[in-house]
């Protein structure tokens, strides 16, 4: 039985009722979450590469970017957490037999989501030219800084479409197909930075006393070239996205059905319950990550460098977790929405401890190998050797920042974010912002990120709290499922 076979019919016990014990329950979790922790760790990968690209440019290019970075992870995260309302309810539906609502709910969602990414766009281009001032960035890189802001902007639609799409595919219980293109579209970053950061060049060796020499054309953009590739790889990749979701998925294709794209009422008001604490969150969340940028531009050049390099380096620990949340949203939601608590627990504790399992080896391997990582991303040394300090003190809070990022995967599947959102806020204001402030004046970016690693402890132990509390499961659907099977919710899952 090939991979879509067994992911399919493990998938369809879900929603029938049928058994599952814990070996296919584990065996479940993995055929969803491989696929897309593969895709994270080949996106870090490509995002290693764009950034040595950056850096071979100076410290100065670095900073530019990663000056504006928290920013644009803002933007970027809202237009996630509207597409998170609206492929929550799809996996509720299909976890109840109900593809037809599921198609619906997909209808409704692309012109909510294109209008909102349009005014996220707009409101980007506007402020793009005054943002890197109000960050506190010096005049030798915000020009640069505010032209990759503008560009990153503009392309904001359709990172929505991709992220909408995405988790539309991933919620139907298809990992494979989002993780391939969002490869591919890691892949096209690499070859359009290629082409547009660097100017024409020749390259020259020798092979059997004869010299060969090969020109590459490029367009010398620098800075600008970097985030032109990125919009170039979203257009292409959004575009096959949505392709295989409104006509090749066999759970969403809309040519099986009709119905109206207009926002329905209670279509837009599940989705405005689930999507709003996450909106919120990430607004004041980013408002937290860039009073950190203010702490950290007066510290120098060097610093905001080694800054957006750390951050750069350490997604080589935390994008699996986020490819095991992923995973953990739609099993708990497919479950949930089939009735089945129980089983939506099991899964939980799975990709809890898969999460944790894979999260702190990847930060024994960050502790190791950072100092070969930043000796290929930047030829600056004071930007080396400031960048593997910070990371040797982050990779200690990895196992805890493991258990936050798939319990809140878990908790979305359960429609549960209030709560959640409130408490990732609480502590990155009252944990990290505080300590942060209090000891970067005495021991610079060290000190920053002491606070960072102190505050991910905190918050990974209060998100285990809550779920083995179980109280997240009290803002679990009462879906009505459309199959003739039933499962008693109160009574194990044949576990």
């Amino acid at each position: 039985m090939n991979y879509t076979q067994s992911k399919d019919q493990l998938l369809s016990l879900i929603r029938e009722g049928g058994k599952l014990d814990w070996i296919s329950q584990v065996k479940l979790t993995a055929l969803l979450s491989f696929p897309s922790m593969l895709a994270q760790m080949v996106h870090i990968l490509m995002q290693y590469i764009d950034a040595a690209m950056v850096g071979s440019l100076g410290a100065h290019a670095s900073a530019s970017i990663g000056l504006v970075s928290t920013s644009i992870w803002l933007f970027g995260s809202l237009c996630a957490a509207v597409s998170v309302g609206f492929y929550v309810q799809v996996a509720h539906k299909i976890g109840a037999n109900d593809f037809a609502g599921a198609r619906q709910v997909l209808r409704q969602s692309f012109l909510s989501c294109i209008l909102f990414a349009l005014m996220l766009s707009c409101i980007g281009v506007s402020v793009s030219s005054y943002l890197p001032h109000w960050l506190g960035g010096g005049e030798d890189i915000c020009h640069d800084a505010s032209l990759y802001f503008m560009f990153f902007s503009m392309c904001l639609p359709f990172s929505m479409l991709n992220s909408l799409c995405a988790g539309m595919l991933r919620c139907s219980g298809n990992m494979h197909v989002p993780s391939i293109l969002n490869i591919a579209m890691c892949l096209l970053d690499v070859v359009f930075n290629w082409l547009l950061i660097f100017p024409t060049r020749t390259y020259q060796w020798s092979m059997s006393d004869v010299q060969c020499s090969m020109t590459i054309p490029g367009a010398g953009l620098g800075v600008v070239g970097a985030v032109l590739g990125t919009a170039l790889a979203f257009v292409i990749c959004s575009g096959l996205m949505c392709y295989f979701t409104v006509v090749r998925s066999k759970e969403l294709s809309l040519r099986q059905d009709s119905g109206t794209f207009i926002p329905q009422r209670n279509t837009l008001r599940e989705s405005f319950h689930i999507s709003a604490p996450i909106a919120v969150e990430h607004v004041i969340l980013c408002g937290a990550q860039i009073v950190s940028t203010i702490i950290v531009a007066p510290l120098g050049t060097v610093a905001i460098a080694a800054n957006s390099f750390g951050i750069t380096v350490e997604a080589l620990c935390y994008m699996p977790g986020y490819g095991i949340s992923d995973a953990a949203t739609t099993l708990v939601g497919q479950s949930l929405g089939a009735g089945r608590r129980f089983l939506a627990r099991s899964f939980g504790r799975i990709t809890l401890g898969m999460g944790i399992g894979m999260m702190t080896l990847m930060a024994v391997v960050m502790y190791c190998c950072s100092p070969a990582l930043l000796s290929v991303m930047t030829p600056d040394i004071d930007v080396q050797k400031l960048t593997v300090q910070i990371l040797r003190i982050e990779a200690f809070a990895e196992p805890m920042f493991a258990a936050s990022i798939v319990c809140y995967g878990i908790f979305v599947g359960a429609r549960d974010t209030l709560v959640p959102c409130a408490m990732n806020l609480s502590s990155i204001w009252l944990v990290r912002i505080v300590l942060a402030a209090m000891l970067a004046s005495s021991m610079g970016l060290r000190g920053v990120w002491i606070a960072m690693a102190t505050e991910l402890c905190f918050r990974g132990i209060i998100f285990l709290v809550r779920f083995f509390t179980d109280s997240w499961l009290s803002k679990a659907p009462q879906m009505k499922k459309k199959a003739s099977a039933t499962t008693d919710s109160c009574q194990p899952d044949n576990m």
